[in-house]
């Protein structure tokens, strides 16, 4: 088969877990003997590679705005593959699946959308936006000849919101590759196993400020690791930094990529998520597949993904600041039986989430939607 991916920022992925479900999904699907074309934005891409892991790469320009970022590169997307013969336009996301009628206009190709969470709840968009996104939400269940959910809460929220049934294919974990520490120590001058980690952007639904405040209240002479930074949402994240600022255990280390960010999963002590809005975040299955003890907000997302809630992986209210306290407290206080919990928790996590499966999953997804047109 021929396929478009259009709605994500770009690949070789660097930031962003939809970046890295198309990588990994699309590199899997190439291997299987699809082409698989990736609409890439000149603003994400640092260089030009024509492909990369298998992929095509096809740049476009877009309006770097947060309001007109994704949607006019998807606009442009879906022109350019109206205009040649994909057999499967798969959009990614809420926003861009707004442009899935101009696609089945366009073009005579099966259209998928996968759902990567509810982007109407996310804390960066003003009411106008969300109307919109909440459009797309609904449109998302009635336009697409298939959609997929990356988690079995959004296909309950699908069927029970619009009736609508969703394909159900869980995101996978890419095998994780374990460095002795250096930029830690040289770069971040932190300790091996004496860093809080968190990983994501600096916007509202991630709950930064929240993690700031249960640290700040932590007795402990460990450092809290941030990684990440700003897209668009910049007046939060200099909010976030001037946070970190009143606390001189904290480090902003910024976006970090590749082996690096690999060495910082590698030796964290804890991983710690205070996410309001998730679909099913890649962050966290990769610090489970590093079987590092995890703290995160009780969303559907993080239930889904770690069950119950345990010294190792604890699960705590949405929004409560001093129950994150709490539980780095507890875990701190109990670390080996915390990470034998997560040393078990990484076993039931990695047989349930595989690219491969999901690519095989994909592909099947993709063939009956071709049929049914």
């Amino acid at each position: 088969m021929r396929i478009a991916m259009i709605g994500q920022r770009g690949v070789p992925a660097t930031y962003g877990g939809i970046e890295r479900y198309v990588e990994e999904l699309g590199s899997r699907l190439a291997a299987r003997g699809h082409e698989v074309t990736v609409f890439v934005r000149t603003n994400y891409a640092r260089e030009r590679p024509p492909t990369h892991r298998g992929l095509r790469l096809r740049y476009l320009p877009t309006v770097g705005t947060k309001h007109l970022d994704a949607i006019v590169h998807t606009a442009l997307s879906t022109a350019s593959a109206g205009g040649s013969k994909f057999d499967v336009i798969h959009f990614q996301g809420l926003g861009p699946g707004l442009l899935a009628p101009l696609a089945q206009l366009l073009a005579s190709a099966a259209i998928v959308l996968t759902v990567h969470g509810l982007d109407h709840e996310r804390g960066k968009w003003g009411w106008f936006a969300r109307q919109v996104l909440r459009t797309g939400c609904l449109a998302s269940a009635r336009i697409p000849d298939a959609t997929i959910a990356n988690a079995h809460w959004l296909v309950d929220y699908y069927a029970r919101e619009y009736g609508a049934s969703l394909h159900y294919v869980p995101n996978g974990i890419a095998e994780v590759a374990r460095v002795e520490p250096g930029t830690i120590t040289q770069d971040l001058q932190v300790e091996p196993g004496r860093y809080i980690l968190f990983v994501a952007r600096f916007v509202p639904e991630k709950g930064v400020d929240l993690l700031l405040t249960a640290f700040s209240k932590l007795s402990t002479d460990l450092k809290l690791l941030l990684v990440g930074d700003s897209t668009f949402s910049n007046e939060y994240a200099d909010h976030v930094r001037q946070l970190a600022k009143t606390d001189r255990r904290v480090i902003v280390a910024g976006f970090v990529y590749a082996d690096a960010l690999a060495e910082l999963f590698t030796n964290a002590a804890i991983f710690v998520t205070a996410s309001l809005v998730e679909g099913m975040p890649l962050t966290l299955l990769t610090a489970a597949a590093y079987d590092i003890p995890i703290i995160a907000s009780d969303i559907p997302a993080h239930r889904e993904a770690l069950g119950s809630s345990a010294i190792g992986h604890l699960l705590t209210p949405p929004g409560d600041s001093a129950a994150i306290a709490d539980a780095m407290a507890a875990t701190l206080q109990n670390p080996n039986k915390a990470r034998e919990a997560a040393r078990k928790n990484r076993e039931r996590i990695l047989a349930h989430h595989d690219w491969d499966s999901a690519a095989l999953r994909t592909e099947q997804v993709y063939e009956q939607a071709l049929a049914a047109k």
